[in-house]
């Protein structure tokens, strides 16, 4: 039996990854391991995850782009249970060779993906099916007055949500956030 219980998918960012688990389906249904710290810290990054956090939402419902200024950062290691949804990463470190480009995933029940984002990264999704339900790992706790985000609706993000802005469901917050243009963002990339 092999003992790798998940396989990992390098993305165009460097540190954004996609994690496909393996899967054990019999007469019953299935199983997976969803998550181990040794071999996520082994094949992704060492991290300490510190809160999980779950949230429910319905067809077109978009959220994000989120981050947390330091020093309240935050890494996410985000799956969906129910339903499916479009994950985006968006690279917010000055310096970094991919500032500003952005890396999706399609987050299933099916396909029992998960994705991970580091920290320095502006992060939010578009709820694709009726209803979703998505659960995310973080490795700081939430701070609300570190709270910042990127509009989703930013034109030069070039990011496709799957469903149109005219569909989206925001909450007040997330229409205000500024553009990347008018953002100064508080993540450096260290050389």
């Amino acid at each position: 039996m092999n003992s790798c219980k998940m396989e990992t998918i390098k993305t165009d960012i460097e540190g954004v990854v996609i994690i496909e688990p393996r899967i054990f389906n019999d007469a019953r249904g299935y199983f997976f391991e969803s998550y181990s710290k040794r071999e996520f810290d082994e094949k992704v990054c060492p991290v300490d995850f510190v809160q999980d956090n779950e949230s429910c939402s319905t067809r077109g419902v978009m959220r994000g782009l989120h981050f947390q200024r330091p020093p309240y950062a935050q890494a996410k290691l985000v799956r969906c249970v129910k339903g499916a949804v479009l994950d985006v990463a968006v690279d917010i470190r000055k310096g970094s060779p991919t500032y500003g480009k952005h890396v999706s995933c399609l987050l299933t029940e099916d396909n029992h993906r998960q994705f991970f984002i580091p920290r320095g990264f502006a992060h939010g999704f578009a709820v694709l099916s009726d209803v979703a339900v998505f659960q995310y790992k973080c490795d700081n706790y939430y701070h609300p007055e570190s709270d910042g985000g990127i509009s989703i609706a930013d034109p030069t993000l070039g990011i496709d949500w799957g469903i149109t802005l005219d569909e989206a469901i925001l909450s007040e917050k997330d229409r205000k956030h500024p553009r990347l243009k008018d953002f100064e963002s508080p993540f450096s990339v260290v050389r």
